[in-house]
């Protein structure tokens, strides 16, 4: 792989490239599209960590994303300042890999459903345990049905971005090669033909069996390496958004958890304080403020930033590798400060993901969504197969579903897959609140007042 055709500017749909602006870069301008977009605004009522949190200060999906991509930008301008000296590039600045490196950054979890993880759970659970996803599976060939048995939001983030959000345009919002290439961490289809090559890029899977053809024409614009049939080799820029991503969540995470007072100022003192390079130095910074909540802040700030330059120069030092298609692993497992972000992650899943508040929403998550999922699903199903024979309750729940996801006339798809994208594309683009609504309103529990 090279870096000039890595940093592709061209826009899948479109012919004609935009001028040359000093004022606007294309990166810029996949940045502002994304910012603008409805799925990206919908992130404001979706979760990070705490579902449905009552606290101002908590983190959604929306601050999270704004946060990875602040991250992501200056890892990209670090990165790109180095790989530009070093390889003589010309007609390309640090700014340009900072800017591609934050869009990426900025749209990296717009395919969440609600509830977060949980919901991905939450879908896949709903294929592989209800009697009516079985039933709606077996119409699918098994290529087709590895998509929603193993239902992934970096797919359905692809999807979004390229059909899903402007839908009348070929390509979507018809963002860069080097952006959606970035985007796309695991360059993968949901089913291969044989074991996925080892390393942590094919651990999950990018793209639909739907998304192929175009993902197959980002990668060939990009060049990056084929490496089994439906796979490609991660575009290096990938492992600084998946690095990104990670040092917020692991970082800010535990920071919620202080804000809830579900973890002391203590123990997430002592888990970030090793983060900051010169401990001592720090806690004579610390001294000298009042309190605690402004102490475990500049602890972060100052963590994330030495963390930061580890991940830049741990990039250089294995970009050989990474170009080549053969680096298998991920940079914050492989830094000096390796350890200790380990610890914050342990720390996460076994205090923070599994307490009460959390669980006990997200348990509820998987009634909501299935409960949905089993709603309309039955009701394209029905009105498919038997026309205006369906049933009365099929014929009124239709009217619940925007024309968005079925044809004119609400009709739904004759072809099963297609209808089964459309109805998860409808579900998991929900946000929490609304989600919670609607399956409230079907099942009875609140009514609409008029």
């Amino acid at each position: 792989m090279n870096w000039n055709r890595l940093l592709s500017r061209a826009r899948p749909g479109l012919s004609r490239q935009h001028p040359d602006s000093e004022a606007r870069t294309d990166f810029q301008r996949d940045f502002d599209r994304i910012v603008f977009s409805s799925a990206f605004r919908r992130l404001q009522d979706k979760t990070q960590v705490f579902p449905l949190s009552q606290s101002d200060y908590v983190r959604t999906r929306l601050t999270h994303s704004l946060e990875v991509s602040s991250v992501g930008r200056s890892l990209g301008t670090m990165v790109g300042d180095s790989v530009i000296k070093r390889h003589g590039l010309k007609g390309v600045y640090p700014q340009d890999f900072g800017a591609v490196v934050a869009a990426a950054c900025l749209a990296h979890d717009i395919g969440n459903p609600p509830f977060g993880h949980a919901g991905e759970d939450a879908i896949r659970l709903w294929f592989t345990a209800s009697a009516t996803g079985q039933t709606i599976l077996a119409a699918l060939t098994e290529t087709q049905r590895q998509d929603f048995l193993r239902f992934e939001g970096n797919a359905q983030g692809f999807r979004i971005i390229t059909r899903l959000q402007s839908p009348d345009n070929v390509g979507g919002m018809q963002l860069t090669c080097a952006t959606l290439g970035i985007f796309t961490k695991y360059p993968r289809a949901s089913s291969l033909p044989v074991e996925p090559p080892p390393g942590i890029a094919f651990k999950k899977f990018g793209f639909y069996q739907d998304d192929r053809e175009l993902f197959a024409e980002i990668a060939g614009q990009l060049g990056l390496e084929p490496v089994a049939p439906d796979a490609w080799s991660r575009h290096p820029l990938a492992y600084l958004v998946e690095a990104a991503d990670d040092i917020c969540y692991r970082i800010i995470d535990v920071e919620d958890a202080f804000r809830l007072q579900q973890l002391g100022y203590e123990e997430v003192r002592n888990l970030l304080l090793p983060l900051t390079g010169e401990p001592e130095r720090a806690q004579r910074k610390m001294d000298r403020i009042t309190r605690s909540r402004e102490k475990i802040e500049y602890l972060r700030a100052k963590a994330i930033g030495v963390i930061i330059e580890q991940v830049h120069q741990c990039f250089m030092a294995h970009e050989d590798a990474i170009l080549a298609g053969a680096f298998t692993e991920e940079l914050l497992d492989i830094i000096p400060a390796a350890d200790a972000m380990r610890a914050l992650k342990d720390c996460g899943e076994n205090r923070v993901y599994v307490s009460r508040p959390v669980v006990e929403v997200e348990a509820a998550g998987f009634e909501v969504l299935g409960g949905l999922l089993e709603a309309f699903m039955t009701t394209v199903t029905d009105i498919a197969e038997h026309g205006s024979n369906a049933s009365s309750k099929s014929r009124m729940l239709i009217h619940l579903i925007p024309e968005q996801f079925t044809n004119p006339g609400r009709r739904p798809n004759p072809d099963p897959y297609r209808r089964v994208l459309a109805i998860t594309d409808f579900v998991s683009g929900m946000t929490d609140s609304y989600a919670v609504t609607l399956f409230k309103k079907l099942t009875g529990m609140s009514l609409p007042t008029g």
